[in-house]
């Protein structure tokens, strides 16, 4: 049987990406690797969203939801603005919301 390629290569560069790179795209996918950020990622992916709230959609400790914040942070899937007193938590970029929202659709079709 005749393997076909017709898969788009266009959105990939030609030449394999330099290995430091490619270790980063497997550190980003470990981080989405751990069920208590993925669960803070859809919440954030509705809207920002306060430590308090967070904990109490997701029914977990601030403390536990604050620590899963700092590695969301460090690894710059999350960002944060404070207003007043409150920080509020909102997801860093398209590109997060992109590859959340597609790896949700795949799990569902």
């Amino acid at each position: 049987m005749e393997h076909n390629h017709l898969h788009d290569h266009a959105a990939l560069p030609a030449q394999m990406p330099p290995e430091s790179q490619l270790a980063d795209v497997a550190e980003l996918f470990k981080i989405f690797g751990d069920l208590t950020r993925v669960r803070i990622i859809f919440v954030l992916f509705q809207h920002e969203e306060c430590v308090m709230d967070i904990a109490q959609k997701l029914e977990m400790t601030q403390s536990a939801i604050s620590h899963q914040l700092r590695v969301l942070k460090q690894s710059r899937l999350v960002t944060s603005r404070r207003e007043g007193k409150t920080i509020f938590y909102a997801l860093a970029d398209s590109h997060i919301s992109s590859i959340f929202g597609q790896a949700l659709e795949h799990i569902q079709e």
